[in-house]
């Protein structure tokens, strides 16, 4: 058996076109754009290539992107003030604050003070909860990514077994309550599961998430299975080169072999990130501006 390939980066390219042509849409309804914010703390130089190619694709999608930048030892009080000020200004729907911030700044304590309103990351106690209950609200990026990935190859994924392999608030928790709202089977699998192969090897659904380098071997895999590598880890360069190759969680090679479909890396849920995060401002200017949206529009 070889895989089909999921091809996160053209499924991506639909959806901000999507995006793109509900934002013309919105503004001509609410009278404004809609409009993301990102805040930047500190000079972190990945971080820093991340807030850039977010502005250029909120531009490019015909909404106003505002990038707010705070110096590496900002205060505590400095941050939430500026997450205050972004909750009460009308023309931002979305905040986002970019992660990790130093070490002296309390994350949690921050990102509970943004709006759930305009959580376009989802992160918020309050989003959280909207998610384990079932309502209404805003779901972090990549799960959902992940999420629209598996039901375009899928279509309906009730009864299904899924693994989610890795427990981490931004991906494994909130996967996992996507897969329940879907009606799979779910498992969260992580480092003290015990037989965790065997574990894996039950799944219709494999979603991977440790950030551990091709950990997920292909005789770990369902024959058909479908796999998604949300992993994204750089190895170190071989002889000779300047950088290391980008791998998954999973053994891509192996797993083309066994399973039914699978998520490259890159070119898989990568792109889908910030397709989602374009998506989910968009959806809060809808809200924010009591402008109806179509239901399954984005």
């Amino acid at each position: 058996m070889t895989a089909s390939i999921i091809d996160g980066k053209a499924f991506a390219a639909g959806l901000r076109a999507r995006v793109a042509e509900y934002a013309a849409t919105f503004e001509q309804a609410a009278g404004r754009k809609a409009g993301l914010a990102v805040v930047l703390v500190g000079e972190d130089p990945a971080s820093k290539v991340y807030v850039a190619s977010k502005g250029k694709a909120t531009i490019e999608c015909g909404m106003n992107s505002f990038e707010h930048r705070l110096p590496e030892d900002a205060s505590q009080e400095a941050l939430l003030a500026l997450v205050d000020q972004l909750n009460a200004d009308p023309a931002v729907d979305g905040i986002l604050v970019q992660l990790p911030l130093p070490k002296h700044l309390d994350e949690q304590a921050v990102v509970a003070r943004i709006s759930p309103d305009k959580d376009v990351d989802g992160l918020t106690p309050i989003s959280t909860g909207r998610l384990a209950l079932g309502l209404p609200g805003l779901v972090p990026c990549t799960p959902l990514g992940s999420l629209m990935l598996l039901k375009d190859r899928l279509g309906d994924l009730s009864g299904k077994d899924a693994v989610v392999i890795g427990r981490s608030i931004l991906v494994g928790k909130p996967m996992a309550q996507l897969l329940l709202a879907e009606n799979c089977t779910v498992t969260i699998a992580h480092s003290r599961t015990r037989d965790l192969p065997d574990v894996v090897r039950r799944a219709d659904i494999v979603v991977a998430a440790v950030g551990r380098p091709e950990m997920i071997k292909g005789d770990w895999i369902k024959p058909g299975a479908t796999v998604i590598d949300v992993g994204i880890n750089r190895l170190a360069p071989a002889e000779g080169q300047a950088k290391g190759r980008l791998v998954g969680d999973v053994d891509y090679a192996e797993a083309l072999q066994v399973a039914g479909a699978v998520t490259p890396v890159p070119g898989g849920v990568g792109p889908m990130t910030i397709a989602v995060l374009l998506r989910n401002a968009l959806v809060a200017a809808h809200r924010n501006a009591c402008v109806a949206l179509a239901e399954g529009a984005l």
